[in-house]
């Protein structure tokens, strides 16, 4: 399998693999500068990782050693994982959203066993079963503290200011603030004519926000230490039309392939999601907490298939979608249930 593509005007691709993960790999970006090659985003923190990214730049004639700068469209491990053993062989800046940038910090920070009680918590609140808590009890109990992926991802020195340029020497990159798949996530749009002369505004380096088939997990990210109550989708739809009036030639994903027609994906993805809200408030016609509104949502397998670690992902997809509805007016909380169920409210 090729694990570089050239995607002309000093922009190539590549593919650097996801550990045990059905997306395969994270599309790394190379974007040559007047100051050097600049990467966005760098793929997962695996041995196999980082010999296939550097094995990539060198096919380049590039060594990791000559990365200028990193640029991170959002904290996930499978794009920022690799950022810090870019910078320690080369001394390239990062820069990052200072919304995700306050994630990092947040998990670097975790004391043992932190994650354990909030998942634990999170999920008893929204309904999960007792035999789905079991094993984090035992977890907690045993004293054996899971591993929470980005607990040693890199702090960012640079913060990305929505709106304005990025400090690149001979390129036009603007930074795209697109909450949603996480609260920092920005796509990167890069105000230059396409080399091929496609027609459209430029290309846009798209991270999560907008891929050619797969609708991203939009869950809930507080921190739970604030009584902040966020909208993830709301974000989310808000920031696929604010990318759609970009009217971009092509579309460089963080997976997949890249695509053109950016509109007509938005459109889509926007269908997909009121015809999901439309869903589930069928479903809502009776009392249902979070868990119980998971269950019955349609995913990709049955839900008697999906393994642990994704059910709770699932479940806070849902919690996401339960935020939408009641914001929008169309469900609300049950007064008194225990724990919370929420129903449909008006026609």
């Amino acid at each position: 399998m090729t694990q570089v593509t050239e995607h002309g005007g000093g922009v190539w691709s590549l593919k650097v693999p996801i550990p045990d993960n059905p997306l395969g790999h994270t599309l790394v970006h190379l974007l040559d500068t007047d100051r050097g090659p600049v990467l966005i985003d760098t793929g997962w923190d695996d041995p196999e990782s980082w010999d296939t990214l550097a094995g990539g730049l060198a096919t380049l004639g590039i060594a990791v050693e000559d990365i200028h700068g990193v640029v991170i469209t959002h904290h996930h491990p499978d794009h920022h994982g690799l950022s810090g053993q870019v910078r320690e062989a080369s001394g390239a800046w990062i820069a990052m959203h200072p919304a995700d940038t306050h994630v990092v910090r947040r998990t670097r920070t975790q004391v043992p066993g932190q994650w354990l009680d909030y998942i634990t918590a999170k999920l008893t609140t929204a309904g999960a079963p007792a035999e789905h808590l079991a094993p984090l009890h035992a977890a907690r109990e045993s004293g054996r503290m899971r591993t929470v992926p980005g607990l040693n991802s890199a702090l960012p020195d640079r913060d990305i200011t929505p709106g304005e340029l990025l400090d690149l020497a001979g390129r036009r990159l603007r930074a795209i603030w697109t909450p949603g798949h996480t609260p920092g996530h920005v796509c990167l749009h890069l105000e230059e004519e396409h080399p091929s002369g496609l027609a459209g505004n430029g290309r846009l380096f798209s991270g999560d926000h907008l891929l050619p088939e797969i609708s991203p997990h939009i869950g809930l990210y507080e921190d739970p230490a604030e009584e902040v109550v966020t909208d993830p989708l709301g974000d989310y739809l808000d920031s696929l039309e604010r990318i759609e009036r970009l009217a971009v030639a092509e579309v460089l994903p963080a997976h997949q392939y890249a695509f053109t027609d950016a509109a007509a994906r938005v459109q889509e993805l926007l269908a997909h999601h009121e015809e999901r809200l439309a869903g589930l408030r069928r479903l809502l016609a009776q009392p249902l907490t979070p868990w119980d509104l998971a269950v019955r949502m349609e995913w990709n397998r049955p839900w008697d298939q999906i393994p642990y670690g994704s059910k709770n992902i699932a479940v806070s997809e849902a919690e996401a979608h339960l935020r939408r509805l009641v914001k929008l007016g169309h469900a609300e909380a049950v007064e008194g249930s225990d724990p919370l169920t929420y129903v449909a409210v008006g026609g």
